[in-house]
């Protein structure tokens, strides 16, 4: 019996597009941005950044090291922030339904530029805000580790006290599912064809 949800951001909620980020990065002179952008991953002074292993005013400086032609740190952030397109309002109405039946968290892979900058506002566009959706939440560069690393899973159920057995984790990255299933989790794979209202259990809806 699933008790608890646990959701991924990116690509589960929020609609994101890498292509977008690295065609940004790439329009500000750097030369190679596709090798530190990935789909579920990020590699270099991304992945440090979402580990919280620097600073955002650190990033911006290795992001200038990696950059033949001076930058602003505004235009750091907006090439970043392009990896982000929105929530549809109708995911935020499902969300609301569901938390009306279980209580829901949120285990993202994120940053702060991001977290800070856009991704906060955009649960405010229907009338709540994040607190509204969600019972609690843990992001990697809060926890210094990303999924697949199964320390930032175990932060969560001890967090907010899961029994990993009861919940019903969902994601965009298979692997990501993988390893909570390894943890004892539930896990559900969300497509673009599939999306995370079609894959509650009937007998738990």
């Amino acid at each position: 019996m699933i008790k608890n949800l646990l959701f991924d951001l990116g690509g589960v909620i929020m609609d994101i597009r890498r292509e977008r980020c690295v065609e940004a990065f790439r329009q500000i002179g750097m030369p190679d941005p596709e090798e530190f952008l990935g789909d579920f991953s990020q590699k270099g002074p991304f992945l440090q950044l979402e580990e919280g292993a620097i600073s955002p005013e650190q990033f911006r400086d290795e992001i200038r090291g990696l950059i033949p032609v001076p930058v602003t740190d505004r235009q750091i952030d907006d090439a970043l922030m392009r990896f982000l397109i929105g929530i549809p309002v109708e995911r935020l109405r499902q969300l609301e339904q569901l938390h009306q039946r279980y209580p829901i968290y949120m285990l993202s892979n994120t940053n702060p530029i991001m977290w800070d900058g856009f991704i906060v506002r955009e649960f405010d566009k229907d009338g709540h805000s994040l607190p509204y959706y969600f019972d609690g939440w843990v992001t990697s560069f809060e926890a210094k580790c990303c999924k697949p690393d199964p320390k930032i899973f175990l932060e969560a159920a001890a967090r907010f006290n899961l029994d990993p057995a009861e919940t019903l984790f969902l994601d965009d990255s298979a692997g990501n599912c993988r390893a909570a299933e390894a943890l004892g989790f539930r896990a559900a794979h969300v497509t673009q064809d599939r999306g995370f209202i079609n894959l509650i259990p009937e007998s738990d809806v």
